[in-house]
């Protein structure tokens, strides 16, 4: 079902012709408390709600986790998928998360979140991986800021093509007519990350922006060279900017990925060499003018 010699990968569904999903909206940001005693998914829910916002992305570094599960990529153990997940990992203790974005949307009728990060567990490791939202929470109160969205958000929908139920962005309510503009964006399989970013911005009449999210590539190449031969990864961008280049909108991505074995890689992404494997979700927050 993958190749990474062609840096593709097939999944078992109708390829849908429209390779990324786009709604607009408005955004805001907020400090807010995200509280223990619950699961993460339940308590970065109830701060969202509480904002008013749609929905939101939330960045988290040095927050104490417990307890702590996760999954990473994995085989497929049947034809259903081009990929699956690991067991879960629920290490006993205290885990740190490192850095760790959450994208806020919904499922089923019900907040819900989708989470790729980095994290030390309480034996000294570093690990990566994607964060189970109802099985996992934090340790104490956390203090963070919220990239709250208006009049757009993602809702969890079946898609046909992968198999699987994927954050889709949508517009939902009424933006901020003053606010500053955001998209949400989805990018389907075998689509380069980075071209189709500025192909987004492009459509969209953006030429300088921040770019935010989570997704899986089909193994990865680097700036420097590097190249990872695992056909289903989990991906968080560190730092995403889109720049106006000679006046065409040219995207540059710093994320971290672990792959299939559970290593963990760095650096920057070679435009128009990486292929999303299942889905990428990003948030493109426009620039304001200097």
């Amino acid at each position: 079902m993958a190749s990474i010699r062609s840096r593709s990968i097939t999944h078992p569904g109708p390829v849908s012709p429209k390779r990324f999903r786009v709604a607009r909206g408005t955004i805001e940001r907020r400090r807010v408390t995200l509280r223990s005693g619950c699961s993460a998914n339940e308590a970065i829910g109830e701060a969202v709600a509480a904002t008013g916002f749609s929905g939101g992305y939330v960045r988290l570094t040095g927050v104490a986790m417990d307890p702590m599960a996760y999954v990473i990529p994995a085989a497929s153990p049947d034809g259903c998928h081009a990929a699956w997940y690991s067991d879960t990992f629920a290490p006993a203790g205290v885990s740190m998360i490192e850095d760790a974005g959450f994208n806020v949307g919904s499922r089923d009728g019900k907040s819900f979140f989708h989470c790729h990060g980095i994290w030390t567990e309480p034996d000294g490791r570093r690990r990566m991986g994607h964060l189970l939202p109802d099985l996992a929470g934090f340790q104490r109160p956390v203090e963070a800021e919220i990239i709250g969205i208006r009049g757009a958000r993602f809702d969890a929908t079946e898609d046909a093509e992968t198999n699987f139920k994927l954050f889709m962005p949508e517009r939902h309510g009424e933006d901020d007519e003053t606010g500053r503009t955001v998209l949400l964006a989805q990018v389907r399989p075998n689509a380069d990350i980075c071209q189709s970013i500025e192909e987004i911005c492009r459509l969209h009449g953006i030429q300088n922006a921040t770019v935010h999210g989570i997704g899986s590539l089909v193994g990865l190449e680097l700036t420097d060279g590097t190249v990872v031969d695992s056909y289903a990864t989990e991906v968080l961008i560190t730092r995403g900017e889109l720049s106006d280049r000679q006046g065409k909108p040219e995207c540059q991505l710093e994320i971290a990925l672990v792959d299939m074995d559970g290593a963990i890689w760095e650096g920057t992404v070679k435009r128009g060499s990486n292929p999303v494997c299942v889905t990428f979700e990003v948030l493109i927050e426009e620039k304001t003018s200097a």
